[in-house]
């Protein structure tokens, strides 16, 4: 019977998110599956921070041996990191392990049944981190570039904050569910920006924080 583990992560370390709805439909897949499910591993952490900063994940790499693991599971791409190298690197220590990744929303196995790689499935995974790093780089350099020609046309006061007002992360996430909501959906800035009546330097920026926590 295949052994399988369940990784998942999300990048807040409060109650603003959680992981339960990657593991429990994980743990329904693996059940649908018939595999043999030893191992949940759940973390809250970054996904840019390396794997010495990352217990969770580091302590399932270290038991793969020791449990005979034949395969992790994985809610989405960007739960190993978000780091295009990092990931890349995590997904080859697997892959010399022996040990399988799924990725559930692209339905894809880095290693074929008799544990060989899955040529067309890695490169599949090296185009996802590519466009999604050049996609995260477009939307800071828009946000960039944005803020330059709105510092040059109106002056510094145009995008200064008001004095003791600071805005979190999660603050924005949450004046913005909206935005979060049809980004989701795959939709374009402009497009999101005319459905919200919101400016695109705003929906750019909502976009840059969600993708920062793992959200989109």
């Amino acid at each position: 019977m295949t052994r399988a583990v369940i990784f998942s992560r999300v990048s807040s370390e409060g109650n603003r998110q959680d992981n339960e709805r990657q593991t429990t439909e994980l743990i329904e897949y693996a059940n649908k599956m018939g595999y043999e499910l030893v191992g949940v591993y759940e973390e809250k952490v970054s996904g840019f921070k390396n794997n010495n900063q990352r217990p969770i994940f580091s302590k399932m790499l270290d038991e793969l041996d020791s449990q005979k693991i034949d395969k992790v599971l994985v809610w989405e791409l960007s739960r190993i990191g978000r780091s295009v190298i990092q990931s890349l690197q995590n997904i080859q220590l697997l892959t010399d392990k022996k040990v399988s990744i799924y990725i559930k929303n692209f339905n894809l196995e880095t290693l074929n049944e008799d544990k060989t790689p899955n040529g067309l499935s890695l490169f599949m995974v090296q185009i996802l981190f590519s466009v999604a790093s050049m996609e995260s780089q477009l939307t800071l350099s828009r946000l960039q570039s944005g803020y330059r020609s709105l510092l040059a046309s109106k002056g510094s006061k145009a995008v200064g904050r008001k004095i003791g007002s600071i805005e979190t992360e999660e603050e924005t996430i949450q004046k913005h569910s909206d935005v979060i909501k049809l980004l989701k959906r795959k939709l374009s800035i402009r497009q999101i920006s005319g459905l919200t009546k919101k400016s695109t330097n705003t929906v750019m920026k909502v976009k840059t924080t969600a993708l920062k926590m793992g959200l989109i």
